[in-house]
C-alpha cells in the first residue's frame, strides 16, 4: 500500500507541475520608441510600465540606459539592432560576438531579453540592407550559440506588411517575388530555429488611404457585416484578421507551416492633420481595446480559430521628433508626462470585461449581470454548473457553435449564464450574487448575434437545436485549456485528499 500511495502522490505532484506551461497564452506587449526629446528617464519609464501591468517591452535598439532600467524586473524585452549595423554584424562573426558581448551579455539575464529583432522593414528602408539581413541574423545566432544563450533568445526580424504584393482576399496572399532572394532563406532560418515571422501592420493606414471602400467599423474590429474570401468562404469582421490569414496562407503556398506569426507593432493613432478625420483618441481606445480582448482570449484568426498570437501595440509614448503627417507623432498611449492619452486596460482584465467593450450601449432603466472579471476560475466554474445546472438556466446558446459561444472563456460563458438566472428571478440583487461573482452593469452585454434577456423578456438568441448545458456536463467549456487543467488541478487535489483511504 506504501507503495501505491507514494505513486500516486507522484502522480498527482506532476500533474501540478505540468499546469504552468499547459496554461500559457497570447500576449500583449508596448513598443517604446524614443523618437522625442520630452520623454521620462528610463527608469521612470521602467517604473510607468510595471504599474500598468506590461510584461513584454520592445525596443528598437540596446540603449545601455535603457536595459539597466528594467533590470530585475518582471518585464521582458525584445532588443533590437538598427539597419545601420546590418552590413557590420553579417561581415565578420567577430562583429556580433563583440556586438553581443557589450550589448547584451552585461545585462542579461538581470534584464530578461527574450528576442533580438535583427534589423526593422529592410525593404521598406531607403538604404534597401536586405541582402544583409540573414548573414547578419545567422551570425547573431551563433554568437548566442558560442554562450548558450540561443535556446533562450530567439532571433527573427520584423517586416511590414509591404513584403506581400497581394493580401486579398486572405486565401491569395503571397509575398512580394522581389523580396524571394532574402525572404525564402529567412524563412527557412526561422522554421529551423522555432523562430516567428514579425510584421508590423496598421488597418488604420488601409482605412485612412481608401476610406470608401476599407469600413471603419471593419478597420476598428467592430464591423457589423462580414467580409467573405470567396476561395475558403472564410468570414472576416475585422482587417487585422484578414491581414493575417494572408500572412499565413503566403507561409503556406512557400510550403512554411510550422512558423508562428508575432505582431511586432500595431496600433492607433490619437491625433491626425485636418484630413486624417480617424486620428482621435475614441477610435484608438476602441481599436487597441478590442484589439487586447481579441489576443488575450486566444480568439484566433477565421483560418487559425484559437491559435495563439502575440502582438505588441505601437507605441508606449507620442514621439514628437518624428517626421510626417500629424499622426506620426501621435500614436502613444501615454503623454510625454506619463498622463494616459485615453484609458486601457493591459491585463486582458478590463479588455475581457463587458463592462468596458468600447460597443456596448447604455439603456436607461435596464440593468443586467455578468461575471466579474476578477473573481477565481474555480468560483467561476462553480457558479455556471449551478445556474445551468440547479439554477434552470437554458445554457444552450453558450455551446459549441452556437451564438454565445465565441468568445470561448469562462468569463464570457459565466456572463450569459448569470445574466439569464438574473432577469429570470426579477434582476433583484440577491440574483446576481453568486457569490460574489456577479456584477451588475447599465451597459447591455450583447454581441453580433448573442442577445442577453432583458428583464421582463425572453431570451431572443436563436440557438441550434442541442441540449441545454447540464451542471456536472460544463460542455460549452471543453475548448478551453484553461478549465481543463482546472480540471485537472481538482482531480489532483482529490487525489491528494483520498490517498489515506488506500
Amino acid at each position: 500500500m506504501a507503495a501505491t500511495r507514494f505513486a500516486l502522490i507522484i502522480f498527482a505532484a506532476s500533474l501540478f507541475l505540468m499546469l504552468p506551461d499547459c496554461c500559457s497564452g497570447s500576449f500583449i506587449g508596448i513598443c517604446y520608441g524614443r523618437n522625442a526629446d520630452d520623454l521620462p528617464t528610463p527608469d521612470k519609464v521602467a517604473q510607468l510600465v510595471q504599474l500598468h501591468k506590461i510584461k513584454y517591452v520592445r525596443i528598437y535598439d540596446s540603449n545601455i540606459q535603457v536595459l539597466k532600467a528594467f533590470a530585475n524586473t518582471p518585464v521582458e524585452l525584445m532588443v533590437g539592432v538598427p539597419n545601420s549595423d546590418l552590413l557590420s554584424l553579417s561581415q565578420f562573426q567577430s562583429n556580433a560576438d563583440t556586438w553581443l558581448r557589450n550589448s547584451i551579455l552585461p545585462y542579461y539575464p538581470a534584464t530578461k531579453i527574450t528576442y533580438i529583432t535583427v534589423g526593422a522593414e529592410v525593404t521598406e528602408s531607403p538604404h534597401n540592407a536586405s541582402m544583409f539581413v540573414v548573414p547578419a541574423m545567422t551570425n547573431v545566432l551563433t554568437a548566442l550559440k558560442k554562450v548558450g544563450l540561443h535556446k533562450k533568445i530567439r532571433v527573427s526580424s520584423t517586416h511590414s506588411l509591404g513584403v506581400l504584393s497581394r493580401s486579398f482576399p486572405p486565401s491569395a496572399g503571397a509575398f512580394n517575388s522581389s523580396h524571394a532572394y532574402f525572404l525564402k532563406p529567412m524563412l527557412e532560418f526561422l522554421a529551423e530555429n522555432q523562430s516567428p515571422f514579425m510584421i508590423d501592420m496598421y488597418p488604420y493606414y488601409a482605412y485612412r488611404d481608401s476610406p470608401k471602400k476599407v469600413p471603419l467599423d471593419y478597420a476598428l474590429f467592430e464591423a457589423s457585416s462580414e467580409v467573405i474570401d470567396p476561395n475558403t468562404g472564410l468570414l472576416y469582421t475585422s482587417m487585422f484578421d484578414a491581414q493575417i490569414d494572408a500572412i499565413y496562407f503566403a507561409l503556406t503556398a512557400l510550403n512554411f507551416r510550422t512558423i508562428k506569426i508575432m505582431v511586432t507593432e500595431t496600433g492607433w493613432p490619437s491625433k491626425g492633420s485636418p484630413k486624417e478625420t480617424a486620428a482621435t483618441p475614441d477610435n484608438a481606445q476602441r481599436y487597441n481595446a478590442n484589439l487586447i480582448r481579441h489576443v488575450i482570449n486566444n480568439t484566433g484568426t477565421p483560418a487559425k480559430p484559437g491559435q495563439e498570437l502575440d502582438v505588441y501595440i505601437f507605441s508606449l509614448f507620442n514621439e514628437n521628433r518624428k517626421p510626417g503627417l500629424e499622426s506620426e507623432r501621435n500614436w502613444g498611449l501615454f503623454y510625454p508626462d506619463q498622463t494616459s492619452v485615453y484609458n486601457l486596460d493591459f491585463t486582458g482584465r478590463g479588455a475581457v470585461d463587458m463592462t468596458t467593450s468600447a460597443n456596448i450601449t447604455r439603456s436607461n432603466g435596464t440593468t443586467w449581470c455578468i461575471a466579474s472579471s476578477k473573481a477565481s476560475q474555480m468560483d467561476l466554474q462553480n457558479a455556471v454548473d449551478w445556474a445551468c445546472g440547479p439554477g434552470n438556466v437554458d445554457c444552450t446558446a453558450i455551446q459549441p457553435s452556437q451564438p454565445c459561444y465565441e468568445p470561448d472563456n469562462l468569463v464570457s460563458h459565466a456572463s450569459y449564464a448569470f445574466n439569464s438566472y438574473y432577469q429570470q428571478n426579477g434582476a433583484s440583487d440577491v440574483a446576481c450574487s453568486f457569490g460574489g461573482t456577479g456584477v451588475k452593469v447599465d451597459k447591455d452585454p450583447s454581441y453580433d448575434n448573442c442577445i442577453y434577456m432583458r428583464a421582463g423578456g425572453n431570451n431572443k438568441t436563436v440557438t441550434g437545436n442541442t441540449t441545454a448545458m447540464s451542471s456536472t456536463s460544463s460542455t460549452a467549456h471543453k475548448g478551453s485549456s484553461s478549465l481543463i487543467y482546472g480540471f485537472v488541478l481538482v482531480t489532483s487535489l482529490s487525489i491528494l485528499l483520498n490517498i489515506q483511504r488506500y
